[in-house]
């Protein structure tokens, strides 16, 4: 080797040693991502259920599937999807440090695809996530999407929000709307687990992916943090979600109808029933009159047709239903009506479903 090579190779040994930062060191944002990792994977759990179907013969046959979830609070509650539980006979909680317990439904919103499970774990051992805000998310904010699939260890991967107020319609049927997009990759396994900010604060629950292969393709979704902060205590607290009341039937204006009634308007939802002492009956409301004959049919005519509420024009009853799940009890709502050639606008309060009128 002639002298100049060894000077070379001295001289870059000499840098190698001085300056391991420079050539090795980690950036800022990736020092970011390995310290909130490192805080928040203790407060990720793995959820066991074991569920009980039956074979061609009608014999049980146990079925054990796996989820993640995030601990909440000192008092053991852990929130995940409902689909991690959904039909569970039995719950096994793993924590971060391995160890096991026996988890019970607090209470479930399938509606929302939410949770919440609770553990009898020592309050040392529980380690609870702070729920942030999500109404000031903004698309291309750098996420982190956190797991437990399998209990053996945390899975983390990153991303960026792709999109906001995101609809898709749930394994029930049940459309969810509002929903977070990500390109962080959500597998089987990581449902339930927390999507975070840089700041390390939960942001949303990750719930569900399209893809046609069943594994990741950049397209995830996860409920925001503003809608689990008003279900969460509700669950705690009753067990199940209180759905909004208006106390009517409704049936949506078509062309035929709107010409017998002589409308005006080809669109909305006219009021067929009112129901005594509900929301609608008692912030006057009017519903049917009498009874006309259209084709084979009979209709009950001469209530109100409802054609907007709040700022959302009612063209049918999808469009009634979508607005009206989309408040709580006690929400006034302003019910803009056609009554009499007349427009109307009528303050209603919601009042909460009766549960035996439930979904």
């Amino acid at each position: 080797m002639s002298p100049g090579s060894r000077c070379a190779g001295l001289l870059a040994w000499i840098i190698l040693c001085l300056c391991p930062p420079l050539c090795f060191g980690l950036t800022e944002a990736e020092q970011t991502v390995i310290d909130i990792h490192r805080d928040a994977a203790p407060g990720v759990v793995n959820i066991t259920s074991i569920t009980v179907q039956y074979n061609f013969f009608y014999q049980p046959v146990p079925r054990e599937g796996s989820g993640s979830g995030l601990i909440i609070d000192n008092q053991g509650h852990i929130l995940t999807n409902n689909h991690v539980i959904k039909d569970a006979h039995q719950l096994e909680v793993t924590l971060a440090d391995g160890k096991h317990y026996k988890g019970r439904l607090v209470g479930s919103y399938p509606d929302g695809d939410i949770a919440v499970i609770q553990i009898d774990a020592p309050e040392e051992v529980l380690r609870p996530l702070p729920i942030g805000d999500s109404s000031r998310l903004q698309v291309g904010q750098t996420v982190l999407a956190l797991g437990n699939p399998f209990g053996l260890g945390e899975t983390l991967t990153t991303g960026v929000i792709s999109s906001l107020g995101r609809s898709i319609t749930g394994d029930d049927g049940y459309l969810m709307e509002g929903l977070i997009q990500t390109d962080a990759s959500i597998n089987p396994g990581n449902s339930g687990g927390p999507l975070l900010d840089t700041s390390g604060n939960v942001i949303g629950i990750n719930t569900a992916i399209l893809s046609p292969s069943g594994g990741s393709i950049g397209i995830g979704f996860a409920i925001p943090a503003d809608l689990l902060k008003r279900i969460v205590p509700e669950l705690i607290e009753k067990g199940y979600v209180a759905y909004p009341y208006f106390g009517l039937r409704v049936f949506p204006v078509f062309p035929a109808l709107a010409e017998a009634l002589g409308l005006g308007v080809d669109y909305g939802c006219l009021v067929v029933e009112v129901v005594r002492g509900g929301p609608a009956d008692l912030y006057g409301m009017r519903g049917p009159t009498r009874k006309i004959r259209i084709g084979n049919s009979i209709f009950p005519v001469g209530g109100d047709v409802i054609v907007a509420i709040d700022d959302d024009k009612i063209t049918d009853g999808d469009d009634f239903q979508r607005t009206v799940s989309r408040h709580w009890p006690e929400d006034e709502v302003q019910v803009k009506v056609l009554r009499d050639g007349r427009f109307l606008t009528i303050p209603v309060t919601l009042g909460e479903t009766p549960r035996a009128r439930r979904r």
